[in-house]
């Protein structure tokens, strides 16, 4: 399966008139991507029933990721936190099949650790089965240990773009999933991507990696609205 959407489904001005009529912005959104990414659940919680919401707008091949609470990355940095992960999971059921991974982000201050990572990651996968990515954004994260710790437990390492080393890069961890999280380059966040780096995130899409069986292609240099347009070159590209 191969997934290609934007963080968030908000659609700029500039490219509403490639997208067909609908009651909210997601239904629209949901009628051109398969997939989408709500980075909002990162600062605040959604109520059960926001989630079931969105899960009755989308088709049924429709996949949301799920960015998890900064209440757990950031300010818990991955100790004790399995009250707030209960509630977490709790929250995000409510997407029933329509929810397709969840994605944890850690701040670029969290080393490697693995006295406080493994226990962690062993209680999330103990509580959620389900596809989870990692983006890590501490260096001490891209080792090829690291590596395998991860693809024991099932859980796959984001490629980032731009990548703070090379091998931050590519997919690790979990073979089974693929989570490319493009914030554009070369200002972060704010910049389009090229037609040439449009080709070349289309090359690493359609390349047959053995065991892999979702890829996710989320665009997320959202600040100027670019996000779509990117994205939807990409699904014209790929056909």
């Amino acid at each position: 399966m191969l997934f290609i959407g934007c963080a968030g489904w908000s659609i700029p001005s500039a490219q509403a008139s490639r997208f067909p009529e609908g009651n909210s912005h997601l239904e629209r959104y949901a009628q051109r991507f398969n997939c989408v990414e709500i980075n909002s659940s990162f600062y605040r919680a959604h109520l059960t029933a926001t989630y079931r919401r969105w899960a009755a707008s989308v088709p049924p091949a429709f996949r949301f990721a799920v960015k998890m609470p900064r209440a757990i990355s950031h300010e818990a940095r991955l100790r004790d936190c399995e009250p707030a992960l209960r509630i977490f999971l709790g929250q995000v059921g409510e997407l029933g099949a329509k929810l397709g991974c969840l994605l944890l982000q850690l701040p670029p201050s969290l080393a490697y650790a693995p006295s406080e990572a493994l226990p962690f990651f062993d209680q999330l996968i103990r509580l959620h089965q389900g596809p989870v990515a990692c983006e890590p954004r501490h260096l001490s994260w891209f080792q090829p240990a690291v590596d395998r710790a991860l693809r024991e437990r099932g859980i796959a390492r984001v490629a980032a773009d731009p990548a703070r080393i090379p091998r931050a890069a590519v997919p690790a961890g979990d073979p089974r999933l693929q989570y490319f999280r493009l914030h554009g380059a070369p200002h972060i966040y704010y910049d389009a991507y090229s037609n040439a780096a449009l080709r070349s995130i289309e090359r690493r899409l359609q390349r047959v990696r053995h065991g892999c069986a979702q890829r996710w292609c989320v665009f997320d240099n959202t600040a100027l609205g670019h996000a779509v347009a990117n994205a939807l070159d990409l699904i014209e590209r790929i056909g």
